[in-house]
């Protein structure tokens, strides 16, 4: 019988999975702290160096359990099948951009408020493993529904529904994962007609 082994298979899902684990422990010791202070985005000083951390390390940050889980689950679902389509560079492209993107928007436009959470990044890779099949002559049906569903259910919400969701957020982050997906996909295609 063949001994059964453990693999450390989606290192760029895995190690944003502990980064996140780490600043919700992080942020449970310190009572808040460091939420406020790394793992949110919000209008700051230009010349504070944290401003420029928080533009991208607000996706490490999340609220509470629920938070935490409901982005993680989905994201351990989904990320290493891309990961492993994609590459673990590209994928972490597709979360910094994600990242930044969402950072930037939420600084600018959204002054009075703090953003945090990897919600944006998840959105990302569920447009992106839509876009899995994306070629520069053909559009995938599952794609156009996986937008359909999620990026209208978060418009809805956003002119709809009042919570304490940056539905926004979901958007920017969809949008990106599915740009990127048709970047990736035709590089891929270039490199091989070549």
């Amino acid at each position: 019988m063949k001994k059964l082994k453990i693999t450390f298979d989606s290192p760029a899902i895995l190690i944003f999975t502990a980064i996140c684990f780490g600043a919700f422990l992080l942020n449970a010791v310190t009572m808040g702290w460091t939420n406020h202070a790394l793992f949110s985005v919000y209008r700051s000083s230009l010349l504070d160096p944290l401003t420029y951390v928080r533009m991208i390390g607000h996706v490490f940050g999340h609220a509470d359990w629920g938070h935490f889980c409901g982005n993680i689950m989905l994201l351990l679902v989904v990320g290493p099948l891309l990961e492993e389509k994609y590459g673990t560079q590209n994928i972490l492209l597709v979360m910094l951009v994600t990242a930044l993107l969402t950072g930037l928007v939420h600084y600018l436009f959204f002054p009075t408020t703090a953003l945090l959470g990897a919600s944006g990044v998840v959105f990302a890779m569920i447009l992106l493993s839509g876009a899995v099949n994306l070629t520069e002559k053909e559009v995938p049906v599952t794609l156009i529904l996986v937008a359909l569903f999620y990026l209208g259910g978060q418009v809805y919400d956003g002119l709809f529904v009042n919570d304490n969701v940056s539905n926004l957020t979901h958007i920017l982050g969809g949008l990106t994962g599915a740009g990127m997906g048709f970047w990736m996909n035709s590089r891929k295609m270039k490199r091989m007609a070549s």
